[in-house]
């Protein structure tokens, strides 16, 4: 039964599938332009000094800090255990929450801040003031109206609260309610459901899918089910944590292979065929290669034809995580597997959220027929969660009959063109400027490179105080001296936002002097649309 969901692919010449010649689907300088490596440019070596050293005195300060509340000569605001409890096994661990207390605290306003609006292109943050260096935080009752967000990932807009667009939404409500209080294998099984699944299904061009009420769950819970004990697990370094989680839940070997490379991926695949397991050098049960579509923190794009090819020559499966590329990349929103023009069935187990592009939650699993009737009766997400909400399912549902036009109107197709054009806009402008910046040029994940923690914390002060939401992301997320903020773009962005964005960009770069890049890139011509509002009401 654990083998029933895998038929074996016959194998591909890897090196003619490089050339561009393995498959016929898809424009040739599309597929070579998404193939070439992605250059990611380092930093003068004065700025990876300067950083060791920035972390290197917040250090010390931290132990001096630490020091000064052991003598009670400054108040204690961590959690510990009471003082009766002294010769317990301690709860609370100091020294592994050295940076939590000593670093992370003293810049936590930059993060979890409310917000009292709508989450779309621009929304309301709630002003707060703390009394104790941000261990406590108390609200002003004052708002910060009209902010900029560059932080969501409402990458074509759905996140949106028009009446005449959600009238669906507000129908299924009235009709079903606001949740299901049930499994779908007991009593929480909506006509409302089996008809997403199948909509999915159509969308991506497979066989049949499965909906989960929750995105990350969906990988956690899912992977267990797909192997286990002697199984290998090949994990690209940059996965999300969801998919680090299901591997780790599985039982299954892990190994790691370096970000996009094919020749570490070979390496491995290689090496698990002619060694089999340890020890007893038995072959592996099953050997899953795991991706993203496009990495979250990095902003790039996997090279799945490569990986396809390798799948194929090696007879791996293959599980591609869509979370971020469903509905934000490809001609017509499909992802990244008609960015290529690959074949659907070239992957085993496509998985995607409805978290991002669909304005809504919860994820998919997608693929062969026999892969979902198998999960449907193993996964414990499948079994013991609650079904996905009525309201969300309509969302879901309508938005992704925007996409492909099934409501009669050519919204959908627009609002994926312009995030298209907003991304390659937004990027060359940056790079122009003289920022480093991660990842594919039409990538809606547009990371820029702080580096330095003081700059970090710098930037999104200042950016907030400009009205520009942004979010940023230091050690331990990323590597130490790779601290970076992160833009997503999202069709609903108006040209008007991104230019004043770049404008405080500009200048925010000189002040802070963020502008590391010694690359030099000629200015391209304008391709934007130079309406101000961006255009969603075209009829087909």
């Amino acid at each position: 039964k654990d083998d029933q969901w895998k038929q074996d692919a016959p194998e591909l010449n890897l090196e003619s599938h490089s050339k561009g010649t393995a498959h016929s689907a898809g424009p040739p300088s599309s597929r070579q332009r998404f193939q070439r490596p992605e250059s990611f440019e380092n930093p003068p070596m004065y700025v990876a000094v300067m950083t060791y050293l920035g972390f290197g005195i917040v250090t010390l300060f931290g132990y001096f800090r630490d020091f000064l509340r052991a003598v009670g000569l400054e108040k204690c605001h961590i959690a510990r255990e009471r003082e009766e409890q002294k010769d317990f096994v301690p709860l609370y661990q100091d020294f592994e929450n050295f940076y939590t207390r000593n670093l992370y605290m003293r810049v936590r306003d930059n993060w979890n801040r409310p917000i009292c609006s709508l989450p779309g292109p621009v929304f309301d943050v709630m002003e707060r003031v703390s009394p104790d260096y941000n261990w406590t935080f108390s609200l002003t009752g004052k708002t910060i109206d009209d902010v900029i967000n560059m932080g969501s990932y409402n990458y074509l807009g759905f996140a949106e609260n028009d009446g005449d667009f959600l009238k669906t939404v507000a129908d299924r409500t009235q009709q079903y309610g606001l949740g299901v209080c049930s499994t779908r294998q007991e009593m929480g099984n909506l006509a409302i459901h089996e008809e997403l699944e199948q909509l999915v299904a159509t969308f991506l061009g497979v066989e049949s899918s499965m909906i989960f009420g929750m995105g990350f769950a969906t990988n956690s819970m899912n992977i267990p089910a797909l192997v286990g004990k002697g199984c290998l697990i090949l994990s690209d370094e940059l996965n999300h944590t969801s998919l680090i989680l299901g591997a780790r839940l599985s039982g299954a070997t892990i190994w790691v292979f370096k970000h996009n490379n094919m020749q570490s991926l070979e390496r491995l695949l290689r090496e698990a065929v002619c060694s089999g397991q340890p020890r007893t050098h038995r072959p592996w049960r099953k050997v899953l290669i795991m991706v993203e579509g496009i990495y979250s923190m990095e902003g790039s794009v996997v090279r799945l034809p490569d990986i396809v090819a390798l799948k194929k020559k090696y007879k791996a499966y293959l599980y591609l995580d869509e979370a971020h590329s469903i509905g934000a990349v490809g001609p017509t929103g499909r992802g990244v597997t008609e960015l290529f023009g690959l074949d659907p069935s070239d992957i085993d187990v496509m998985m995607g959220t409805f978290t991002k592009s669909f304005g809504a939650a919860g994820g998919y699993i997608a693929g062969k027929k026999e892969l979902v009737d198998y999960l449907r009766s193993h996964s414990h997400s499948a079994v013991y969660a609650s079904a996905m909400s009525p309201p969300v399912t309509e969302q879901i549902l309508r938005a992704m009959k925007c996409i492909m036009g099934l409501d009669g109107t050519t919204v959908g197709q627009a609002r994926v063109h312009q995030l298209a054009e907003n991304t390659r806009y937004f990027r060359s402008r940056l790079q122009e400027m003289g920022f480093i910046i991660y990842g594919n040029d039409d990538s809606p994940v547009v990371p820029i490179l702080l580096y330095m923690p003081g700059k970090v914390v710098a930037f999104s002060r200042a950016m907030l105080k400009r009205k520009i939401g942004v979010v940023v992301v230091g050690f331990p997320a990323t590597p130490i001296t790779e601290a970076r903020a992160r833009f997503c773009l999202s069709a609903a962005h108006t040209k008007a936002m991104l230019d004043q964005v770049l404008f405080d960009l500009n200048e925010l770069g000189d002040d802070l002097c963020l502008k590391f890049s010694r690359r030099k890139y000629s200015p391209r011509p304008q391709q934007h649309n130079n309406n101000d509002d961006t255009d969603f009401e075209l009829d087909s």
